[in-house]
């Protein structure tokens, strides 16, 4: 059974909204001409951020936070965040792998951004919901 896709706009305002939060301030998050320098296509998403909007997802299709029993991803390719009004966008889709006789979903997730996955061995348990 597929789950809902939930679609997750990233902004540079959003960079630096989460670098205030996690006080993660490294310049591959921010500045161009850093990301660029060391090899980076230009400014990226925190793997932390992009790992949070996938599991606000999880949270979502579980009805609630507390319903999530266990998360975990790789990450496998960076989110690039444009410098404009725009930004990216990632989009999160799920299936649901097994439904245990001890109330719980097993759901594979798949995290994309402009067609590329950005996670690998995304997964997560959760409370059956309902």
């Amino acid at each position: 059974m597929e789950l809902p896709t939930k679609t997750f706009r990233v902004t540079r305002a959003d960079l630096v909204r989460y670098a205030g939060a996690s006080g993660d301030f490294n310049p591959i998050h921010w500045s161009d001409r850093i990301a660029t320098t060391v090899g980076l296509p230009g400014v990226i998403a925190h793997g932390m951020f992009t790992m949070a909007l996938v599991g606000r997802a999880v949270a979502e299709w579980a009805g609630a936070a507390d319903a999530v029993v266990d998360y975990g991803v790789r990450f496998t390719r960076p989110v690039v965040v444009p410098d404009d009004d725009e930004g990216t966008e990632i989009e999160v889709t799920a299936a649901v792998r097994e439904v245990t006789d001890i109330g719980l979903t097993r759901i594979d997730i798949t995290a994309t951004c402009r067609g590329e996955k950005v996670l690998s061995q995304a997964r997560a348990t959760i409370r059956t919901p309902g």
